[in-house]
């Protein structure tokens, strides 16, 4: 994945966070960005977005006990979950907002 396109993804993602939480903060923690809904407090952490070579992933802290319907989400551990995404296409195509939403509640 080219710098430009993690930019991309790494922009569109925190501008639908701040759409979905206008009082979300971001930290800059274990070579990726962890999303606070309260900004400063680490006890309110959903997750977080990390870059890769290939790809970013959305992982998101509880993310198992989400409604799934359309099989997006990957992984196999008791809490986690997170998105894959190649493009800045899929924060839509693969409903990046459905579960953000879940995260928030």
């Amino acid at each position: 994945m080219t710098p430009e396109i993690g930019n991309e993804i790494t922009n569109k993602v925190n501008e639908l966070i701040l759409a979905l939480c206008p009082d979300a903060g971001f930290t800059s923690k274990y070579g990726g960005t962890l999303i606070e809904t309260v900004a400063g407090d680490p006890k309110s952490a959903i997750g977080g977005l990390f870059c890769y070579e290939n790809h970013a992933s959305f992982e998101f802290s509880n993310g198992a006990t989400f409604d799934d319907p359309n099989h997006h989400l990957e992984g196999k551990g008791k809490y986690r979950r997170h998105l894959k995404l190649v493009t800045a296409k899929d924060i839509d195509e693969k409903q990046l907002e459905f579960y953000l939403r879940q995260a928030l509640c």
